[in-house]
């Protein structure tokens, strides 16, 4: 027979990792927490940051309230508007389901538009308008001031633009 040769360098004692030998209990009371902390066996620390450590304290803001201010927050859809839908809905004798069926949308899509909780979307809207049949009432726009006709024809003429066709080449 073969004989086998046998390594020498291999150390095949067995290894612990990340647990040591002797196994502590862990203490159950404050005595015993007390008495381990003094004898320098374990050592706590306060940890900054967690949940609930001011769970109870009045004064604290949320950082999404701090953070939530005019620009931050989206348009929601006007009161006027959610009225409109709803009583055209219901001059049509409509459910809310029925009339969401009817512009292949979902009924939460229109119950959020008549709560007023709908951030508005215009194709959204002209869908309505058009199986309701009624003009319903825009939101309008951020910012800038309404143009009259005669503004916006003077705008237009400074700009060098024309009514419905391209630009004026000079």
């Amino acid at each position: 027979m073969p004989q086998r040769a046998v390594q020498t360098g291999q150390d095949w004692g067995s290894v612990n990792v990340g647990r040591s030998t002797v196994a502590r209990a862990k203490p159950k009371t404050n005595a015993a927490l007390s008495s381990l902390a003094r004898a320098g066996l374990i050592s706590t620390e306060k940890r900054y940051g967690v949940k609930n450590a001011s769970a109870h304290s009045a004064t604290t803001m949320s950082a999404r309230k701090l953070e939530e201010t005019e620009e931050t927050k989206h348009n929601r859809v006007d009161k006027s508007l959610s009225k409109a839908i709803q009583q055209a809905r219901m001059a049509k004798k409509m459910t809310q389901k029925d009339l969401a069926t009817a512009i292949n949308e979902k009924p939460q899509v229109i119950g959020e538009y008549e709560s007023g909780k709908a951030i508005p979307n215009g194709q959204i809207i002209v869908k309505i308008e058009r199986k309701l049949g009624v003009k319903l009432p825009r939101p309008g726009k951020k910012g800038g001031a309404a143009k009259t006709g005669a503004n916006k024809g003077a705008a237009a003429k400074s700009a060098g633009l024309t009514r419905g066709g391209p630009t004026k080449r000079r």
